[in-house]
């Protein structure tokens, strides 16, 4: 057991002039089996790349530990080659009958250690990543996302194996993860850094009564200045009125007042003007206690939608419906039936979309998710690309309601690039608009000047978030559209869709947000 103390850390990234951490401290246990959450671009990712030694930073990170990475950075020759032939390139002590036995624990079996890794499914590269990662001895883990692109059984594999370990910094927004795997949270707040004793949910629960209590507190310091305001308001035009009577008066009116009682009225308006003093001296007190109350509060903006509503009731049928690729596609992660010069990614599927329903789409990953709605669209589209598309065919009958509008989100973010001027013309977006509603999603103002390649994975989805919700639309198909998005903004978008309830399709992985979202499940 060893511990890793941050002291006074102060970092930001060369010719940026926001700091990531300033002046930060905190310590932590080697032994835990900690939940890293936080805002995207908060710097989770970046902390993890400081405790590497990847960057230079101010302060002081002291640790005896040696600290290992997932996922590892793949080169393309390695992309070709079998596990088994780099395994130690990734971990220099690595051995491969312990790499079995971790695999043996995420239930694959060491056949997929002797082929190419590209011929892997994110799922297969995922565990075997793991596994050599899990390998070592005494290293602490620092694992960033690790169920990101990965199907439901392949996630459920993943938690139950990272339940039986320990010693590792997990980073992930997928709260039933955190909740089964860690017993430690460390939280980066808008203003400071905290670390906690339990799972995701105590946490959160711990948040929600906090910030309850600091909203009352704040209310109450409100009322208070008001209240010390109006009397010390009060008291001042009291003293005015009196100071003035202190000099001249009329003696048939005032026949009891003498030059003699102007020392007895500035008596009395100093003592006044003594106790405006001590109350503004309460009302700064007050406002100083106020100040901080608030800070590490998150109070998601609502975000607003505009769905359409389409003249017909069913908006998308397919009936025995089949997509195959050409074989000459480079299909690694998928999971089709090979079948003569094709790759058949699925068949006799069937399929309605009624208005007001938000189906999900439910499957292993090479099931036929993507694929699916990339038929959609293009058949909303331009339907002949299909027929003259020499490497997607189709069976079957898929139809789309005639003049119906789709706002998609891909989940690919690998287009993005350019700053968000440039991409808000490119779109047809309404520039002012855009940007208020990447600022309700928590997008600083600082990454408006940024080319987004410089994003986090997390900003840049919701780059397309964004740009979906300003698209009013019959239809919205959003392919995974939470990967990468930190947990605020995911009870954001949870509220938002149960409040306009659009029409949609969607394929998400994150088990909670598809129970709080789906009207129905669809197994693919």
């Amino acid at each position: 057991m060893a511990q890793i103390s941050v002291s006074n850390l102060t970092f930001c990234y060369e010719g940026s002039f926001d700091n990531i951490f300033e002046n930060v401290s905190f310590l932590l246990d080697t032994d835990w089996k900690l939940g890293f959450v936080g805002r995207n671009g908060k710097g989770k990712t970046t902390f993890l790349n400081l405790l590497q030694g990847k960057y230079e930073y101010q302060g002081t990170i002291s640790s005896t530990t040696v600290f290992d990475y997932f996922p590892y950075c793949m080169t393309e020759k390695q992309m070709q080659q079998c596990c088994a032939a780099f395994a130690t390139e990734l971990k220099a002590d690595c051995e491969l009958w312990r790499v079995i036995c971790e695999l043996e624990k995420l239930q694959l079996t060491a056949e997929v250690l002797y082929r190419p890794f590209q011929t892997l499914s994110h799922g297969e590269r995922t565990k075997v990543m793991l596994a050599v990662l899990f390998s070592g001895e005494h290293d602490f883990l620092l694992i960033d996302e690790p169920t990101n692109h990965l199907d439901q059984t392949s996630r459920e594999s993943v938690k139950e194996y990272l339940r039986n370990k320990k010693g590792f910094i997990l980073v992930s927004h997928d709260r039933d993860l955190l909740d089964a795997c860690i017993d430690h949270v460390l939280v980066l707040n808008r203003c400071s850094i905290e670390v906690q004793s339990g799972n995701f949910s105590s946490w959160w629960e711990n948040k929600s009564r906090m910030d309850a209590f600091h909203q009352m507190e704040n209310e109450k310091h409100k009322k208070e200045i008001r209240r010390l305001q109006q009397a010390a308001e009060r008291a001042a035009d009291w003293a005015d009125k009196n100071e003035s009577t202190k000099i001249g008066f009329d003696p048939v009116k005032e026949h009891d007042r003498c030059k003699g009682t102007r020392a007895y009225i500035g008596a009395k308006t100093k003592k006044m003007q003594k106790r405006i003093m001590h109350m503004q001296k309460r009302i700064e007190d007050e406002i100083e206690e106020k100040e901080g109350l608030l800070q590490d509060i998150e109070t998601p903006s609502e975000l607003k939608l505009t769905p359409m509503r389409h003249h017909k009731e069913v908006l998308i049928v397919a009936r025995d419906y089949g997509l195959a690729y050409d074989n000459t596609m480079d299909n690694a992660n998928m999971s089709e039936e090979k079948c003569s010069d094709k790759y058949i990614v699925m068949q006799g599927f069937n399929f309605e979309l009624r208005q007001g329903e938000r189906v999900f789409l439910h499957g292993k990953n090479g099931c036929g998710k993507s694929s699916f709605i990339k038929a959609i669209l293009q058949h909303n589209s331009k339907p002949e690309l299909l027929h003259k598309n020499s490497v997607m065919h189709e069976d079957g009958t898929l139809t789309t309601a005639s003049g119906l509008v789709i706002s998609y989100i891909n989940q690919d973010t690998s287009h993005l690039c350019g700053n968000l001027k440039a991409f808000s013309r490119a779109n047809n977006l309404n520039e002012s608009i855009f940007f208020a509603i990447l600022r309700q999603l928590d997008l600083e103002r600082v990454q408006f000047t940024k080319n987004m390649e410089d994003f986090s994975e997390g900003q840049k989805k919701k780059v397309l978030i964004a740009a979906s919700l300003l698209q009013p639309a019959h239809l919205y198909i959003w392919d995974e559209p939470l990967n990468y998005i930190d947990v605020f903004s995911r009870v954001q978008i949870e509220n938002l869709l149960l409040k306009f309830q659009p029409t949609m399709i969607a394929v998400e992985h994150d088990i909670r947000f598809q129970e709080k979202i789906a009207t129905r499940v669809v197994e693919m």
